[in-house]
């Protein structure tokens, strides 16, 4: 009997299912997203092309449901319980201000007001000895507030606890027995690094979206076991391993972007197969646009970032979004065409679904371009509404003073400026050379961008992998389980102590092995991965460098020099440099399905042509069938090639041809 392995990402428009059979080539599947219930979505995916449930051996998910909460200030009221005396240290923040020049900035506003941010008796040492006893009688007030005010989150932020966590694990149990069903947060479990603002940021924003992530899950578990769907459910973490549904209820804060890094991890599968160490993945999505990238065939990673000025401290893909996508409303301002970042998302839609959406958008423009044909979405199965298209093209063409045609270019021009514009931040802004990297777009609009957006950075290759519109879906089933764990270790990395820095890892390794055991992994299949987070001594920031058992020291300077010289410009190999923190990623490997690559239909790739507006002018455009493009396959633009997923564009200029998995590789000027 054949068996499946499954994988869904939910996304603001379309929902996308990867189907990987024990026996044969995966298979995609891609529904409307069901905002009011996205589990309704996923599942209606799933049945849709597996009836029976139970033949499903595992299944993956990629959820942004946290992040929407966040993004949408959904999220549950949260109190904050801190140390005395530190009580306004959340509040404050950081004193830096990003934008220096800016009349207008504001700071960003926290999650917990200073009402709700309340103080704790008790006090330990930077070195763990206690200088007061924690103070139980605090609690009262608080717990006595929590029930008449309905608060279902707390979040314990205690000085020194990422080091010592004593007392906050004493304030748990004095929550839990006095607030039985309320959602408790401890900072050292979220973020177990020094830097008490950032460690009680972390922990709000884990406290601010769990109530939600945890409905939302236990209600998409329910209802698949209804269906008799015996495989417990995995979500994809912001660091691009996975965890069960039971971890991400506990500490959903890392699974923040777990629908976006999908994407990153397929890139390093493509990575290994194409043998392109460099990739630049942008993935346009009907919302969003997010890139990221893989660098020696892996992902770019970071220990820090932001959202909305907010910091978070974990292990995460470095994904940069902005709100540009297929979805994106072009409107007037005062007379100049703006787009996005406002979304039709998939109730209405673009003025094309049919579905009383009035309002142009990325989509339509291209529909009324005759790049994207009435019958292309779904392999047909969606008909667009090329009428509705040309109305609201032509009303607000007409608002703005301009020929329909010029002004849907226009509103292109616009969206591909905004995306060139963030690929610039992740490439050229740190340093790093985008016509070194292969260009990769999927999402379901991204395949119709890549050539443009190649031209905006002068790339010269662009590859779109099989099943794009579902690339980050496929992602999440090439992915192990993870667990990473961190210790705080301040020492001078000239004197420190050999034996001590292994015994330190031994421990860490041990916990972190521990761990994905829990998660039902097998001994054996259990590895960890060492790295430290090191500066020069007297900075304030860290670079995190790969290491293992008895590393020399010499090679350590020499790798933290060399990684320092490559991400700033420059090195001192003179200076002194000190350990901050050490890290372990557990790793546990999960049985994957290795199936045949898609097959090639017979017949002929050509469906037929249709006018596609290029630049100003019309040109008779071939129009092309995926799955019947087979391995050497070589076609001059300008062509659009349609397959069920997404469709891909390649203006005049531009050559096609199909690589021995698949892949579609766009060049310029290729044949000339």
């Amino acid at each position: 009997m054949t068996r499946y392995q499954v994988s869904a990402d939910i996304g603001g428009t379309f929902t996308d299912i990867v189907i990987q059979p024990s026996d044969g080539p995966a298979f995609v599947n891609k529904v409307p997203t069901t905002r009011e219930n996205p589990a309704e979505g996923v599942i209606n995916g799933i049945s849709g092309v597996i009836p029976d449930l139970s033949a499903i051996d595992y299944f993956v998910h990629g959820t942004t449901v946290g992040l929407n909460a966040f993004l949408e200030r959904r999220g549950e009221r949260v109190l904050l319980l801190t140390t005395r005396g530190a009580r306004d240290s959340y509040v404050i923040a950081r004193g830096n201000r990003d934008a220096l020049y800016d009349l207008r900035y504001q700071k960003p506003g926290q999650l917990v007001p200073r009402r709700d941010v309340h103080e704790i008796g008790g006090r330990l040492a930077w070195d763990g000895s206690e200088l007061e006893p924690l103070c139980e009688a605090d609690f009262a007030p608080i717990v006595e507030k929590v029930r008449q005010e309905g608060v279902n989150a707390v979040a314990v932020c205690f000085l020194h606890s990422y080091a010592y966590p004593a007392h906050e694990l004493r304030a748990r149990e004095i929550l839990r027995e006095a607030l039985p069903g309320v959602s408790i947060s401890l900072s050292h479990e979220v973020a177990r690094e020094w830097r008490e603002y950032e460690r009680a940021s972390s922990a709000v924003m884990n406290a601010y979206v769990a109530p939600v992530v945890e409905r939302y899950l236990l209600s998409l578990e329910e209802q698949l076991r209804e269906r008799d769907m015996k495989a417990g459910v995995h979500i994809m973490q912001s660091s691009g391993g996975v965890v069960t549904a039971e971890s991400a209820r506990d500490k959903p804060v890392y699974t923040l972007l777990s629908g976006p890094v999908g994407g990153t991890i397929a890139g390093t599968a493509l990575s290994e197969r194409t043998g392109r160490q460099n990739l630049l993945c942008v993935d346009m999505g009907g919302t969003s646009f997010d890139l990221s990238l893989v660098v020696d065939g892996k992902a770019s990673t970071t220990l820090e970032t932001e959202l909305e000025g907010l910091p978070l401290l974990m292990s995460i893909v470095d994904i940069r979004t902005i709100g540009t996508g297929g979805g994106s409303i072009a409107w007037l301002d005062k007379g100049a065409v703006r787009v996005g970042p406002h979304s039709a998302g998939s109730v209405p839609g673009p003025a094309c679904y049919g579905n009383g959406g009035t309002e142009p958008t990325v989509t339509d423009a291209n529909l009324y371009l005759g790049r994207l044909g009435a019958r292309s979405l779904l392999s047909g199965e969606m008909s667009l509404d090329a009428g509705a298209t040309a109305k609201a093209i032509e009303t607000l063409a007409a608002g703005a003073g301009m020929e329909p045609e010029p002004f849907a270019e226009g509103i292109l021009a616009i969206s591909n400026a905004a995306m060139a514009d963030a690929m610039r931040t992740i490439t050229v802004s740190e340093g790093v050379d985008p016509r070194d990297f292969t260009l990769v777009a999927f999402g379901g609009a991204g395949p119709m961008a890549a050539a443009f957006l190649a031209e905006e950075l002068d790339i010269r290759e662009v590859l779109i992998p099989r099943f794009p519109g579902t690339f980050s879906a496929w992602g999440m089933l090439q992915t192990d389980l993870r667990r990473d764990v961190t210790l705080s270790f301040f020492r001078a990395a000239a004197g420190v102590d050999s034996e001590e820095l292994e015994g330190a890892f031994a421990a860490l390794e041990s916990e972190g092995r521990d761990a994905v055991l829990e998660e039902g992994i097998e001994a054996g299949k259990a590895h960890c991965e060492r790295s430290a987070d090191m500066r020069y001594a007297g900075q304030e920031y860290t670079i995190n460098i790969p290491l293992e058992a008895g590393i020399s020291a010499g090679e350590l300077a020499r790798r933290f020099h060399e990684t320092h010289r490559q991400r700033h410009g420059h090195a001192s190999p003179a200076a002194p440099i000190e350990f901050v923190n050490l890290r372990v990623a557990a790793i546990g490997a999960i049985g994957k399905y290795r199936g045949e690559d898609a097959p090639v239909r017979d017949g002929d790739p050509l469906a037929g042509e249709r006018e596609a507006v290029f630049r100003g002018e019309r040109h008779s455009t071939a129009v092309l069938l995926r799955d019947r493009l087979r391995e050497g396959f070589t076609f001059d633009g300008p062509a659009i090639v349609e397959e069920q997923s997404a469709t891909t564009v390649m203006p005049p200029g531009w050559t096609l041809t199909v690589d021995p998995k698949g892949n579609l590789l766009l060049k310029k000027g290729a044949s000339a």
